[in-house]
């Protein structure tokens, strides 16, 4: 046991310390003492549970699936709110209550575990259901993976804070993403790769991801988690209504969230990209690991480039995405009438520019929303953004409507000028940076 530790501890050293800084920081010294051990637990949990997500992405992955299952393309449109509304707006409502647990390893676990089951259960749809039944399984299933991703997202940043020391976290979160990466690039290759049936493999790594779910939960609670503070103070929607005044006083406020409200179109179009290249021919089966790829791909090269830019101009970062994004939509547009969409490489490129755009949105506006702030109305600026974000997110599934009467192209189109509109609203933010 003592050589593991020692082995443990002298891998940590190579990964996670510089050269000037071994003492723990912001961590008692009992957590000092189970650093290493909790270091490692943190990127394989956390480096598990980025991996599932990258398997059953739900602007890609899930997109594909339910039309393959032979759902109304329009279905495609309740994905990306299901997911990413149903991961925000419950925060509101149950992080003050989640902070009042001493050990909230606990409740990351359970969150992770559900994630998993409900993983399995889109896999079983897929087994078991077709057309419009598996389309609404599938998404209720989703309902359920976001509102326990919630609870980890609440969760996660304090028990990395109770855990790992200060200087350390950067490297924890960083090394899993990046071990997640590689595990969603193989996934990729093999689907281009094209040397088994679509179906089965989709299905392998809903599964796969489930497990990985369930295991990251398993190895999280053995993390070695100190009691700590459980005062959780008001709601994420409390302090969202407490401060809804800002909106009246605040220019800038009301214009950043204008801005990002409008670009959430970037996170909103790849599946109706994808169900547009459906509607005159099968989804393809090595484009979706072309699409996956390009995915990957385009936050590989983008993401330092637009952090680097977003610390100089966050406005002009925000502009650029949402010019770059409405040029990839009109241009998806363009290709879908003229009936090119779903030839092989046409759309991945596509999407690879309009996911460098979306990097380039969720960048911008974490880093003008940071530096707009200041300590004292940061908190309030946040509740309210999300708050607000979270249900404009859950009426894009509206779109599916409109998609439904007009066909995915007609929503491509709207989201192309969405885009557009965000970027014409982000030359109207100050340039935060230079105050």
């Amino acid at each position: 046991m003592s050589e593991i530790s020692e082995h443990l501890r002298d891998a940590f050293e190579r990964v996670a310390i510089d050269d000037d800084g071994r003492a723990c920081r912001d961590i008692p010294d009992s957590a000092c003492k189970e650093e290493p051990r909790n270091f490692f637990t943190h990127v394989a949990s956390l480096a598990a549970s980025k991996t599932a997500d990258g398997l059953i992405d739900p602007k890609l992955v899930l997109s594909w699936l339910i039309t393959a299952l032979g759902a109304p393309s329009s279905m495609v449109g309740f994905l990306v709110p299901v997911r990413e509304a149903g991961a925000l707006l419950p925060q509101l409502f149950t992080a003050a209550y989640l902070r009042q647990l001493p050990r909230r390893k606990w409740a990351w676990s359970a969150g992770a575990a559900i994630q998993g089951v409900s993983a399995l259960s889109i896999a079983v749809s897929a087994l078991t259901l077709e057309g419009a039944g598996a389309g609404w399984a599938i998404i209720g299933s989703l309902t359920v993976l976001a509102i326990a991703r919630s609870v980890c997202s609440v969760c996660y940043k304090d028990v990395l804070g109770k855990t790992v020391a200060k200087s350390r976290r950067g490297s924890a979160t960083g090394l899993a993403g990046s071990l997640a990466a590689v595990g969603v690039i193989i996934f990729a290759v093999v689907l281009s790769l094209d040397l088994f049936e679509r179906m089965p493999v989709i299905i392998a790594g809903l599964t796969i991801a489930g497990a990985l779910w369930i295991g990251a939960a398993s190895l999280f609670a053995t993390l070695k988690e100190a009691g700590g503070a459980s005062d959780g103070g008001v709601s994420g929607f409390d302090a969202a209504m407490e401060n809804f005044g800002l909106l009246k006083s605040d220019k800038q406020l009301r214009r950043f969230i204008a801005t990002r409200g409008a670009l959430t179109a970037t996170a909103l179009a790849p599946p109706f990209m994808i169900a547009a290249a459906s509607e005159k021919a099968s989804a393809s089966y090595g484009a979706l690991g072309f699409l996956l790829l390009a995915s990957a791909g385009a936050s590989l090269v983008s993401s330092y480039v637009w952090g680097r830019l977003a610390d100089r101009s966050s406005r002009k970062v925000l502009m650029l995405s949402g010019a770059a994004a409405a040029l990839a939509l009109v241009g998806a547009v363009i290709c879908s009438v003229f009936d090119v969409l779903n030839e092989t490489a046409i759309l991945p490129a596509l999407l690879f520019f309009l996911m460098v755009s979306y990097q380039g949105v969720r960048l911008g506006r974490s880093t003008h929303l940071v530096d707009m702030a200041t300590a004292e109305t940061r908190a309030a600026y946040t509740a309210l953004s999300n708050t607000i974000i979270g249900f404009i997110l859950l009426a894009g599934g509206a779109l599916s409507l409109v998609a439904s009467l007009f066909g995915a192209t007609t929503v491509i189109g709207l989201l192309a000028v969405f885009s557009m509109i965000g970027g014409l609203i982000a030359m109207t933010l100050d340039e935060v940076q230079e105050t």
